[in-house]
């Protein structure tokens, strides 16, 4: 990989200045110095090709010697040639931060084939900085461990560890082990896996949250009756909401150095636990960020609420009954009826909508970290994928892909990159890697974004799995941890654990790894016994050419012969 100095031609021009000027000072011929021609002009045959026929006249003229002065061009021939020699240069000669600036504009896998092209470029590109926006456009920065928070100084590590998270992504094609947890005695309506703290939250008719070990699959704890049905439950490493019929919102403060986070099972403190009243009707969806809690209500309103004042901010009003809402940064999205509507949070503003979305109502919404897809689930058992772009204050939502992988309406959407995950009415769980539609571009700001390749709708491949084993609804799912968690109207809670298909791969790369060393270990004892036999070979040869037996006459007859001469 190589590229032309730009300035060849014009140094090129440069010196043939310089030697015609040389020739109009010189006023008699001198001797020719073929070794000072060499020396000052520097003309390889590399660069040679590229010269024009005036140029390769004048440089063909003898270089006249004279006394360096101070009006004669020696200095700029020393300078030209020297340039001109170091005409042809590979891209590892560029400057570190511009060629820190090419690779920035590389996918994962392009920047992974460029560090196998040598050692200084797998450095390089091991170590850029990239590696982390690969990583918080995937899984955004609520997964990153506590190793590599803020302030990471070793950059090679979020190569690592995006590396891990891919790999990790596959094993959902692979072995599974389901565990099924016992405790509600009626339908479960919501589930909330907080995977960071290995938490899963669930809810439904008997009108308590279940807090359950994520890795044993055992109950912890149970809030005692809250009053009426649950419907919605989110939450993070600091605050858990419960929203029910009755138009409240329950919340749970985590409490500093208790071993589960939240002390549901308790008496009510109001110093952690407290209730948040404005709707009118029942809430069916709720969701959380930094800085704000976010309710979608059949009162047909969407409520945006300050987590450290506890007021109500904004109220976002819809035409139909609120299903499901999902929020990024300054927007969120939510269904109305079958419409599904995208809002500014920050002026209340009614950004775009996407009419008649499903045949029927419009039950569920997943968003990727980034925001610029939106997956829909409804009554008519599709799933839509559509792009979110901006252009100044207008904002359009472009179908991508659909799919129609249940017979039943699709209840409940959960994406953690590349995998999206439907549960439906006809008690099945279908799995869609969306890896293939996407592609990484960056803005001219420098802001690195995912956008939807140039594909024909009616060539999306179907779901790539299909996970069965209930008979009933499936009311809501979650995933994450290489878990999918499910909930519905048996009353339990299913757990597909696909730990054991990760050991599996793991032990795999493990034999590929040891055959590999050692299929490179026999190639090189093959090829170092290939050389000796070449030089035994060669022996044999000589020896044929010049054989030692033991008759020693002729040795002796020319030590005689010589003797007889000196004589």
């Amino acid at each position: 990989m190589e590229f032309e100095c730009q300035v060849s031609t014009e140094v090129s021009k440069n010196l043939v200045d310089c030697v015609d000027n040389s020739f109009g000072q010189q006023g008699e011929p001198n001797q020719f110095n073929s070794k000072l021609e060499a020396e000052n002009l520097g003309i390889s045959e590399q660069t040679s090709d590229s010269y024009t026929e005036k140029e390769k006249i004048a440089l063909s003229k003898p270089t006249l010697t004279k006394k360096p002065n101070s009006d004669s061009c020696g200095s700029k021939q020393f300078l030209s040639s020297d340039v001109v020699l170091n005409s042809r240069r590979s891209i590892t000669d560029l400057p570190p931060a511009l060629l820190s600036e090419i690779l920035n504009f590389l996918d994962p896998k392009e920047l992974g084939m460029v560090s196998c092209v040598s050692t200084y470029l797998c450095r390089i590109a091991s170590e850029h900085h990239v590696w982390k926006d690969f990583y918080c456009e995937r899984w955004g920065n609520s997964t990153v461990p506590t190793s590599l928070g803020s302030g990471v100084s070793d950059e090679k590590s979020w190569k690592e560890f995006f590396v891990e998270r891919e790999f990790r992504s596959k094993t959902f094609m692979g072995r599974y082990s389901i565990d099924v947890m016992y405790g509600h005695n009626e339908a479960v309506l919501t589930v909330f896996l907080l995977a960071s703290a290995k938490l899963i939250f669930t809810a439904g008719y008997d009108q308590t949250v279940k807090m359950w070990n994520m890795e044993e699959g055992l109950l912890i704890a149970s809030s005692r009756s809250l009053g009426c049905t649950i419907r919605a439950v989110a939450g993070d490493t600091k605050l858990l909401v419960a929203g029910g019929t009755d138009g409240f919102i329950q919340c749970w403060q985590a409490v500093e150095g208790f071993p589960h986070l939240f002390d549901i099972k308790g008496p009510q403190n109001q110093n952690t636990e407290f209730r948040l009243w404005e709707h009118e009707g029942p809430i069916t969806s709720l969701a959380l960020d930094l800085t704000r809690i976010y309710s979608g209500s059949w009162d047909m309103t969407v409520r945006v609420w300050d987590r450290f004042s506890l007021k109500c901010i904004k109220v976002l009003r819809h035409s139909d009954w609120v299903w499901a809402l999902v929020p990024h940064d300054l927007t969120v999205a939510s269904t109305s009826g079958s419409d599904v509507c995208i809002w500014d949070t920050s002026s209340g503003r009614l950004m775009t909508i996407i009419h008649s979305a499903h045949v029927g109502n419009t039950y569920s919404l997943a968003r990727n970290h980034t925001g610029d897809f939106l997956f829909t689930g409804g009554d008519d058992g599709a799933i839509h994928m559509y792009e979110i772009t901006s252009h100044g204050l207008e904002t359009n939502a472009l179908l991508v892909a659909t799919w129609v992988p249940h017979s039943g309406c699709v209840y409940s959407l959960a994406f953690e990159f590349p995998w999206l995950v439907s549960a439906s009415a006809d008690g099945k769980l279908a799995l869609i890697d969306v890896r293939k539609l996407l592609r990484t571009r960056k803005h001219d700001s420098g802001k690195r974004f995912s956008c939807v390749k140039l594909v024909d709708r009616s060539s999306v491949e179907p779901p790539q799995r299909m996970l069965h084993g209930f008979g009933k609804n499936l009311m809501s799912v979650g995933i994450g941890a290489d878990r999918i968690v499910c909930g519905g109207d048996e009353g339990v809670v299913r757990i597909w654990n696909f730990t054991e298909a990760l050991e599996i791969e793991r032990r795999v790369c493990a034999l590929k790894a040891i055959r590999l060393e050692n299929r490179m270990r026999r190639r090189k004892l093959h090829l170092e016994n290939s050389s000796k036999g070449s030089r035994n070979d060669q022996c044999s040869v000589a020896a044929k050419k010049n054989p030692v037996t033991g008759d020693r006459s002729g040795w002796h007859s020319k030590r005689a012969l010589s003797g007889k001469l000196k004589s």
